[in-house]
């Protein structure tokens, strides 16, 4: 069971927010991949506002993923679509449906 979480929020670059939407969408197949990885969302909070959401069953999950091939992409890609840079959190789950 996922105990353990990271909530990325993303504010997109004014004229950015379609192509911060494709990119995130992108990552799928990496999410994918990814086997200590339970589960993975790309988010639209707002019309600039994204988000990514990922569950792990242990905290060396959530740090591989960290380190991972997502992680890697955001940032080097964070400087021209972001307007800040990305906060992300760590999160535990104390329920789930």
């Amino acid at each position: 069971m996922e105990k353990f979480a990271l909530l990325a929020r993303l504010e997109a670059k004014p004229g950015k927010e379609q192509e911060v939407a494709d990119f995130i969408k992108s990552a799928l197949p990496l999410a994918q991949a990814e086997t200590e990885t339970v589960r993975w969302y790309a988010l639209q909070i707002g019309p600039s506002t994204f988000g990514i959401f990922d569950t792990f069953t242990d905290e060396a999950g959530r740090n591989a993923h960290l380190g991972g091939e997502i992680a890697k992409a955001l940032m080097a890609k964070a400087p021209e679509l972001l307007a800040t840079s990305p906060v992300i959190e760590k999160v535990d789950l104390l329920a789930i449906k």
